[in-house]
């Protein structure tokens, strides 16, 4: 091999794995936009993975990150073009598509539940989840994660 050539190694990066996740959203979730809208799918899924890959907000990465489109332009392409029912129903379709096969047939099956502070208008509180006082609010984001437990690993099954 020469200098010049670089041998392929056994780690997948985070481009890689965005990319992987982005391409495979695309191929799945149809956002239906117009011709004349100023962005495609393809942006709007990078800053909704990016986001979540990165734990922060829509707005945030849009406006922290280079080459990225205008947070009001995603946000709305999100608000009305997006069908979360089925993007649910597409991740979770992903994320349990071959995992019938490499998890053996016993397996420990755990739940986490996440709250994400909810800051915002108190009469805009309706299909958020209460519970006590944490980071000075009481009305959360909820989402619960299904987990399936092999040798210490854990394989994501359903959000």
């Amino acid at each position: 091999m020469s200098k010049h050539q670089k041998q392929a190694d056994d780690e997948i990066h985070e481009d890689q794995l965005l990319n992987f996740l982005v391409n495979s959203l695309d191929e799945e979730v149809v956002l239906g936009l117009g011709n004349n809208a100023e962005i495609d799918a393809v942006d709007i899924l990078e800053v909704l993975v990016g986001a979540c890959a990165d734990g922060t907000s829509i707005s945030e990465l849009c406006e922290t990150s280079e080459n990225s489109p205008h947070k009001n332009t995603v946000l709305y392409h999100l608000r009305e073009k997006f069908d979360l029912a089925s993007v649910e129903q597409v991740g979770n379709s992903l994320l349990q598509k071959d995992v019938l096969e490499i998890l053996p047939k016993q397996v420990e099956v755990c739940a986490d539940l996440h709250l994400r502070p909810y800051y915002g208008d108190k009469d805009e509180t309706d299909g958020l989840y209460h519970s006590e006082a944490k980071r000075g609010t009481t009305a959360f984001h909820a989402y619960t994660t299904l987990y399936a437990r092999v040798k210490n690993k854990r394989y994501t099954l359903a959000v």
